[in-house]
């Protein structure tokens, strides 16, 4: 490090501002005339004017000097007042003047401010030419403003070039690191600031511990916060804020909370982050719980303490209390607000209280961009499309994310035919194609499905740098699966290897086991334990494959497998079960399985009752949907069919017929075709033809080709005549190519 004159040619070459960072000639002096000749031009008449000619020389005595200097200084000032930076900063080059310190100060922190990396290469080079010993404090401002525009090695450049360095020093040049994202680079900055005896002060440990948040460097946050302590620290609420943040963004949360609760007073930034940090960590209960007690404390929230409140809110369903968040939002004047405004559409839109949602977007402060789009989303995710598109079409400016939101609102509701038509209205109108873009028009390739189509978004991920997205190549495979096309599912798999994770492999497992290739799928099973941990989802699967293939030794041991190894046995993977053993004739550990479930819904219960109509037990459907009603559950179109399943397999032609007339009368349900021919098999199984005629006449819709052939036959057996030539005279306007006869021989 030269400890001789501090002199840096910023721009070697005249007229050279973009060619990176400057030569540097110590020991050399160069001459302000060569490097103003690069800034005269226009300006220098201007200049001129405004220093009256008094400027013109500095060879006059110290009174024309100071004149000048002030005339210069003046000039600049005028400029900057009128925003014209560029034009501020060449006047510096254009006499041989000294500027005040407090100048330079001034114009550092404007370049910062604007992230002019130019000018403030510029003024650093004035500053070094005009002064060989320029002041430790105006170059760590550089510093600052090197940072600030995202120049990192103009700012090392600098800080290692200096002759001295003080403790301010070092705190832009690690604050400059911490703001660019290289935390570790400011770490490795602050330990050697220690090794060479230099004294921290609040503004480094808070950048810092800025840093150690951002690497999640837990370890040594823990050190640094002994530090805080060790120098006397203590009390400092911006310190202490920083470390219940940085142990919060390390999932510490009970380091953070004891921290917050040292605090003696918390002022709005303690409270937002603390609020924040629990909500990070899944916590919504407790960042609420915090937000309220901030609220006892008589803090006033920021903004955005009141954005993650309501969010926190949202996170467990608490819209009774994110209405109350709400409420006070209003006694404080922030309903208005732009970021409160938009979280509440959010929460109101999430919760399906789109009127609210609604109420609130019409506020002048919700004419932003992030309104616009959370009120479609909100219109979309509950299915109203048509309010979501009008409201798109509508907006003077769309992000991608606007793009994004309309498109999964299509793809929620299954719209596939509006969906492509946006996609080609999106490719139209903007370039705006992001990862999320692509998963959903993916989506619709596989839903459609057209597997060609897949192959073209292939091919436009594998131009366009999205190759070695996971989201994407997880859409694409499972694109693949659905189409059918599992040799090139296969080959995507493999070819994704480096990136690839268990969703991966659930989708390659789920194709194989959808096209009913099971032995296929628990191949892959095995080959996937030996690189991922596989999720719930991958045995849901695996026990569908099972019970497809009447697999239940295999069943068992996966089973037991996620037995040993601690997965949550929740109500899917019960119903799961529930389904392999009924399938593969263990009827008993089915109902055992299905007794012992912490919860039940209707979906469990359903595969109960068809899996003891598969095993013949059709008692103990009767029996499991009277418990049904008794815990208030309410069945649906697949409960009542089985239900009525099961009357025609015990012969309970009465009890069936009741449990019809209640679908409609009690639970508001319409019958549909299944409904109807299970109750047509019910009568003609066992001879009641004249309820049997009754019901067909009845029937709110013209029965089927495959109901008359049943009517037919049953007409046949039972000998009823009319019923059965009423049921042959409309089979053969069906299909007059081949005649059903109903002949008097059949029925004598």
């Amino acid at each position: 490090m030269s400890t001789g004159v501090f002199i840096r040619n910023k721009f070697p070459n005249p007229g050279d501002e973009t060619n990176g960072r400057p030569n540097i000639f110590p020991n050399t002096m160069i001459l302000v005339f060569g490097i103003s000749l690069c800034y005269m031009g226009s300006n220098a008449g201007y200049i001129s004017r405004q220093l009256n000619s008094t400027a013109t020389t500095t060879t006059t005595g110290n009174s024309d000097l100071r004149l000048s200097t002030k005339a210069v200084t003046t000039a600049i000032l005028n400029n900057l007042r009128l925003g014209r930076l560029p034009k501020a900063v060449s006047i510096l080059f254009t006499y041989d003047v000294q500027l005040p310190f407090s100048l330079y100060a001034h114009l550092f922190r404007i370049c910062a401010s604007n992230k002019a990396i130019i000018e403030t290469r510029k003024v650093e080079s004035h500053l070094i030419t005009s002064y060989p010993h320029p002041p430790v404090f105006l170059l760590n401002r550089a510093i600052e403003s090197y940072g600030k525009c995202g120049c990192l090695g103009d700012a090392k450049e600098l800080f290692d070039e200096m002759p001295r360095r003080s403790g301010g020093s070092w705190n832009a040049i690690i604050t400059a690191y911490t703001r660019n994202g290289f935390a570790g680079h400011a770490l490795g900055l602050f330990s050697r600031m220690f090794a060479e005896g230099v004294f921290a002060s609040e503004i480094t440990f808070a950048s810092v511990l800025g840093s150690c948040g951002i690497a999640l460097e837990l370890w040594l946050s823990r050190q640094v916060h002994g530090l805080i302590l060790k120098y006397g620290f203590v009390g400092n609420v911006i310190l202490e804020s920083s470390i219940v943040d940085v142990y919060g963004k390390c999932s510490v949360m009970s380091d953070a909370r004891r921290m917050f609760d040292e605090i003696r007073n918390p002022n709005d930034v303690s409270w937002n982050v603390i609020v924040r940090r629990y909500l990070d960590t899944g916590d919504g209960k407790e960042a609420g719980n915090m937000f309220s007690k901030m609220v006892r404390a008589k803090v006033r929230p920021m903004s955005f303490t009141f954005s993650n409140a309501i969010l926190a809110c949202l996170s467990y369903g608490g819209l009774r209390e994110g209405a109350q968040i709400h409420g006070f939002s209003i006694k404080i004047n922030l309903e208005e607000d732009e970021v409160v405004s938009s979280t509440l559409i959010g929460m109101y839109a999430k919760c399906g209280d789109l009127g609210s949602a609604r109420r609130i977007f019409n506020f002048p402060c919700s004419n932003n961009l992030i309104s616009c789009t959370t009120m479609v989303s909100g219109y979309a995710v509950n299915g109203k499309t048509t309010e979501a598109r009008e409201l798109f079409d509508q907006m003077t400016q769309r992000s991608v994310i606007s793009w994004n939101v309309m498109l999964a609102g299509y793809t929620r509701s299954f719209m596939w035919d509006k969906a492509l038509d946006f996609v080609i209205m999106m490719r139209r109108n903007t370039k705006e194609i992001d990862h999320v873009t692509l998963g959903l028009i993916l989506k619709i390739c596989a839903a459609i499905p057209d597997v060609e189509l897949g192959k073209q978004i292939h091919g436009y991920a594998y131009r366009n740098g999205f190759y070695t997205n996971l989201f994407v190549g997880n859409a694409l495979l499972d694109m693949y699966g659905k189409c059918g096309n599992l040799t090139r599912a296969r080959i995507w798999f493999y070819e994704m290897s480096h990136l690839r994770d268990k969703v991966s492999w659930n989708a390659l497992l789920t194709s194989y086991a959808r096209h009913g290739l099971s032995e296929e799928a628990m191949m892959i099973f095995e080959k996937m334990l030996g690189e991922t941990k596989p999720s719930k989802f991958t045995f849901g699967t695996l026990l569908a494959a099972c019970a497809n293939i009447f697999a239940l030794e295999l069943g068992k041991q996966i089973h037991a497998f996620m037995i040993r190894n601690g997965y949550e046995i929740d109500i899917v993977i019960n119903g799961a079960l529930v389904d392999m053993y009924s399938k593969c004739r263990n009827i008993l550990s089915a109902i055992k399985i299905f007794n012992c479930a912490a919860s039940k819904d209707v979906i469990l219960c359903n595969t109960m009752i068809l899996g003891c109509l598969h095993n013949g037990l059709s008692e103990k459907v009767f029996e499991l949907f009277e418990t049904m009603e008794k815990e208030g559950m309410r069945p649906d179109h697949v409960t009542f069919q089985g239900i009525l399943q099961a009357s025609v397999s015990a012969g309970r032609v009465e009890l069936g017929r009741q449990y019809f007339e209640l679908m409609s009368e009690k639970y508001c349900l319409t019958p549909q075709l299944e409904h109807y021919d299970a109750v047509i098999e019910l009568y003609g199984q066992y001879g009641f033809m004249d309820e049997l005629e009754l019901f067909i006449n009845n029937m709110p819709c013209k029965p089927t080709a495959p109901i008359l052939t049943k009517v037919f036959d049953f007409s046949r057996k039972h000998k009823c005549v009319s019923l059965g030539e009423w049921a042959s005279n409309h089979l053969n306007e069906l299909n007059p190519l081949v005649p059903f006869r109903f002949e008097s021989s059949d029925s004598g």
